[in-house]
């Protein structure tokens, strides 16, 4: 069985950690650089850090977020937000970044996740699927982009499937629907990426209790479990949580 692993998530906006509901209504949770050490010292495996107003604010992923926080840290750092060209990932990996997310300019241009996926090998790029209901869909799911301010026309599954043929080594689905909700993943969203690629899920977007966390991998067919508020308001411990799993039969690094 495949290890399973936790993922905290540092949703960033004017240098501070916020966290909202569907995507809005964002409100303070933190220093980020506080946050990841915590996080990192509590046996987080890994972290996101997603600059979440740098597409919509048409600018760059904030580099001195990328450093600051990488510093503290040893556990692998994924980046998104604003990552548009070749040149902006290696910037990024280079101020301490051990991936980048891409979502709107991958959507935009899917030859960017192929070109990325060359220079800098695949493990290192994950594309975050933004998705909300839509039963005009033949999966059901919307593909949205900019910050989830833009619906695109598309699938989301299918668009996983290309993202996949396109050389993505890891997946970032998010239902918008259930965001910040903390009443659970989306399951049937996470399943239906899962069931139609062979790459690693992270599984995004609602966790609230501890069984949510064990069915977005039973159920969803997860392997990365992200979350944010539930950790950052400290609802959860990331030891508590992993006991959890093991106790369920899931292997965790504890």
């Amino acid at each position: 069985m495949e290890t399973i692993r936790i993922m905290p998530c540092l949703d960033m906006k004017e240098g501070m950690v916020v966290k909202g509901v569907h995507f809005v209504d964002l409100k303070d949770a933190g220093d980020p650089v506080v946050n990841a050490a915590f996080y990192e010292k509590e046996g987080a495996d890994e972290l996101a850090m997603l600059d979440i107003a740098a597409t919509l604010e048409n600018r760059k992923t904030r580099l001195e977020w990328v450093r600051k926080v990488s510093a503290v840290i040893k556990i692998p750092l994924t980046v998104g937000g604003g990552i548009s060209t070749l040149e902006d990932i290696e910037l990024v990996l280079t101020a301490g970044a051990a991936k980048v997310s891409m979502n709107s300019a991958a959507v935009k241009t899917p030859d960017l996740i192929r070109e990325a996926a060359k220079s800098f090998g695949k493990a290192r790029i994950t594309v975050a699927i933004d998705a909300k209901r839509n039963s005009s869909m033949p999966s059901g799911f919307e593909l949205v982009v900019s910050g989830g301010t833009k619906a695109v026309g598309r699938d989301a599954v299918e668009w996983a499937k290309r993202c996949e043929e396109l050389g993505a080594g890891v997946l970032l689905p998010t239902s918008m629907d259930g965001d910040g909700t903390q009443a659970g993943y989306d399951l049937e969203f996470t399943r239906a990426i899962s069931d139609a690629v062979s790459l690693p899920v992270v599984a995004s977007g609602g966790a609230g209790k501890l069984e949510h966390f064990y069915d977005a991998v039973a159920k969803g067919g997860a392997d990365v479990l992200l979350a944010a508020s539930v950790f950052h308001y400290r609802l959860i411990g990331i030891r508590e949580l992993k006991s959890y799993l093991k106790e369920k039969g899931l292997t965790v690094n504890l």
